[in-house]
């Protein structure tokens, strides 16, 4: 069975976010996910690492203005210099929590601008990008992102993302497989997971279609994650989803899973 990160912008909610590392290694996780770290100076989260034993998975890049509705800056034309900027600020956070791997947000298809512009804007981002981080031996992860949760994604599916990291023919630029946008956008998981996997970095998962605890609605995870096991994935799988209710009292799903073989 893979290895879980608690997702800490998703889990834990009912505790302040610093608290939030604790909480999670209590539960017997010893990895970290989430989605940024920018309001926290990074030594303060190191520290929390630290204290914890535990290890950072993934993080995203700052994705231009969270609040006003954007959801990254690669695909958006006339704002190269501050993609530049979230990178450098991105591998700051990387070295102080010794991070393998960001996840750079395309952003939201703008009213007016071309498909060529912004893919070649895209591409021409994530290729700088994707430089700057192999100087410092890190990854760079691409996620395609369903319609019904951000209608204005850029980057949707897997083909989309998997077809740009063929044509920029760089190794640290892998996919990001969120089982979760996945099945809302496209489905046949298990048959895109096998495709896909040889360019696969990270693996995000959540119940369908409500984004709760993965025991709950239409996806057979002890099959999927069997299904990981069986490919030989050796990375972490981000519990990138929204509690029901407490997170602790939705955690037995992991237990659950472990006791099922892993075969499919």
């Amino acid at each position: 069975m893979p290895r879980f990160a608690a997702n800490l912008t998703m889990m834990f909610t009912e505790l302040p976010f610093l608290d939030r590392f604790s909480a999670a290694a209590d539960q017997g996780f010893q990895w970290v996910e989430y989605l940024f770290p920018y309001e926290f100076a990074p030594e303060d989260l190191a520290r929390a690492l630290e204290r914890n034993r535990l290890k950072q998975a993934l993080f995203n890049l700052p994705p231009g203005d969270w609040a006003a509705g954007e959801r990254g800056l690669a695909c958006l034309p006339g704002r190269e210099k501050e993609f530049d900027d979230a990178v450098e600020k991105a591998v700051l956070y990387a070295q102080a929590l010794n991070c393998p791997r960001l996840h750079a947000m395309a952003g939201n298809r703008l009213p007016g601008a071309s498909a060529e512009i912004m893919l070649t804007t895209y591409l021409g981002n994530i290729r700088r990008a994707a430089q700057r981080l192999a100087d410092e031996g890190l990854e760079l992860c691409l996620e395609p992102i369903n319609q019904y949760s951000m209608p204005r994604y850029f980057l949707r599916v897997q083909e989309q993302a998997a077809g740009y990291i063929e044509s920029l023919g760089l190794p640290n630029v892998r996919l990001q497989f969120d089982f979760f946008h996945c099945q809302m956008e496209q489905g046949n998981i298990s048959g895109r997971l096998r495709r896909f996997f040889p360019l696969i970095g990270h693996c995000q998962l959540a119940g369908v279609p409500d984004r709760h605890e993965p025991d709950q609605g239409e996806l057979n995870y002890p099959y999927l994650l069997g299904l990981l096991d069986e490919l030989g994935y050796q990375g972490v799988v981000g519990c990138e989803y929204n509690p029901a209710g407490k997170t602790v009292d939705g955690l037995g799903w992991i237990r659950a899973f472990d006791v099922v073989p892993n075969h499919c």
